[in-house]
């Protein structure tokens, strides 16, 4: 029976990688991190057809907060989807962000599950402001349908 894929295509087994820094001005009306302006959700990856991804978030500038600021990512129909939510004064330079505790520089590969995924990457400040900082985003990505591509929004 014939599929839409042969995994042993080079082109379908191999890990390629995409990032997008991320850079918040919640301050600012509208900008990313302002929770409640135009500028939440925003786009992180384009995603066309269906992918396997794996999502690594480092935080490479300390981010300043409005008191009780969150954030997650995932994507339209499933928000928090791929990093689950964290308050964002627990998210600090040099940190590996995966899950609701964000709290190393060193994290086994195992922390990063594949997931399968077939819309934008999204991430949504909620609560409150997230008012400066940067978190480089770096996804691992295979494609699973012929379409299948990632790329920085």
């Amino acid at each position: 029976m014939a599929t839409d894929f042969d995994y042993e295509d080079a082109r379908y087994n191999k890990w390629r990688q995409v990032e997008k820094d991320i850079t918040f001005a919640g301050a600012t009306t509208n900008a990313i991190g302002d929770f409640d302006g135009t500028g939440d959700p925003f786009d992180i990856f384009t995603v066309t057809g269906t992918v396997i991804v794996k999502l690594i978030a480092v935080c490479t500038t300390t981010l300043t907060i409005d008191a009780t600021a969150t954030f997650k990512v995932g994507t339209a129909i499933t928000p928090a989807g791929l990093i689950a939510l964290e308050a964002g004064d627990a998210i600090d330079v040099n940190e590996i962000w995966h899950d609701t505790d964000c709290d190393a520089s060193v994290e086994a590969a195992t922390v990063a599950p594949e997931f399968i995924v077939n819309q934008d990457i999204i991430g949504t400040t909620e609560t409150a402001n997230i008012k400066t900082g940067v978190i480089k985003f770096i996804c691992l990505w295979k494609p699973v349908s012929k379409d299948g591509n990632v790329i920085a929004a």
